[in-house]
């Protein structure tokens, strides 16, 4: 066991640092399984010298950003703890440095961890981007936060936004309503992320203008999307029939963003999915890019990341 003691370059901001009730220090805590105090002008941490030596790595990071007058939240946290772990955490400060977008309260967006970096990068640099990975590492929140920024740069005039209508083990088919509210449950997680970003009124409004589309996958048949930048969320579960006919709908000054989990396929039957066929077939086009993020890239609570090891453990196992 070791006793170390971290005082923060500025001791006026450590409430900044060690957030509201002391929040921030009980996630790092929990994380590495330490005690960690705050004193009021100085934070001490017991636990063995491995962990006490990440905690100060973690605690040396979030300080050199809230000492760039930025404020932190649970998510930065998570962040730092995730790159000190993968020994990356030199980087850290170099993801607050561009704003990708302000949110409608004004609140700065930017990307969390490397992955996130290399995904967001991808996104701007080439016409077709694939982000394969778990739940939890912000692929279709930047997808959208990228369509927005473009949208508002003038790059493009339309956001479409889609997936495919598949049930996930529970059915929707007797629901009441016409087909837009038996639909719209699947699309929820795109109208979050729309709402985070532009706020309810703004989004509605746009999307009533048409600037902004959100429908089933099976509504882009036939169609040619030209100065748009279009997203297909959920793409594990598109079969192969499904994947050609929406990247085929790419058109003049576009981009396409194709996300997807491959644990999470919920296609009936035995159908392959059509992501990962896409992998294989579409690996050596130039301007497609594969961004893979893993349980490492998770951005929610720490017990998230664990959970989705400990799933892919047990699956290779099995």
């Amino acid at each position: 066991m070791a006793q170390t003691t971290f005082i923060p370059t500025n001791p006026e901001n450590i409430q900044k640092l060690v957030g509201v009730n002391d929040h921030n220090l009980m996630l790092i805590a929990e994380n590495y399984d330490i005690s960690i105090t705050d004193t009021g002008s100085e934070i001490l941490i017991d636990g063995s010298a491995e962990n006490t030596e990440k905690v100060i790595a973690v605690l040396k990071a979030l300080d050199s950003v809230v000492n760039s007058n930025i404020n932190i939240g649970s998510a930065d946290v998570v962040s730092a703890i995730k790159m000190v772990d993968k020994g990356t955490s030199e980087y850290f400060l170099d993801l607050y440095k561009e704003i990708l977008i302000r949110d409608a309260k004004g609140k700065p967006i930017r990307v969390k961890n490397m992955g996130q970096k290399k995904y967001v990068e991808a996104i701007q640099k080439n016409d077709v981007v694939f982000g394969i990975g778990p739940a939890g590492t912000g692929k279709t929140f930047l997808a959208v936060v990228c369509a927005i920024a473009a949208f508002k740069k003038g790059e493009v005039s339309k956001i479409v936004l889609t997936r495919p209508a598949v049930e996930a083990g529970e059915s929707l088919g007797f629901l009441p309503g016409d087909l837009k509210e038996k639909v719209d449950p699947y699309l929820r997680p795109i109208y979050d992320s729309l709402y985070a970003v532009l706020g309810t009124n703004t989004t509605e409004h746009l999307m009533e203008r048409g600037v902004i589309e959100v429908a089933p996958l099976a509504y882009m048949r036939g169609r040619t999307l030209d100065d748009a930048f279009v997203i297909l969320d959920e793409a594990q579960n598109t079969t192969d029939a499904q994947m050609k006919m929406f990247l085929t709908r790419l058109g003049f000054n576009s981009k396409m963003i194709v996300n997807g989990d491959m644990t999470q396929v919920d296609l009936p039957g035995r159908q392959r999915s059509g992501l990962i066929d896409a992998q294989h077939i579409l690996q050596n086009i130039k301007q497609i890019k594969f961004i893979h993020f893993s349980a490492s890239d998770v951005v929610r609570h720490p017990i998230v990341a664990k959970i989705i090891s400990a799933y892919e453990k047990e699956d290779e196992r099995n």
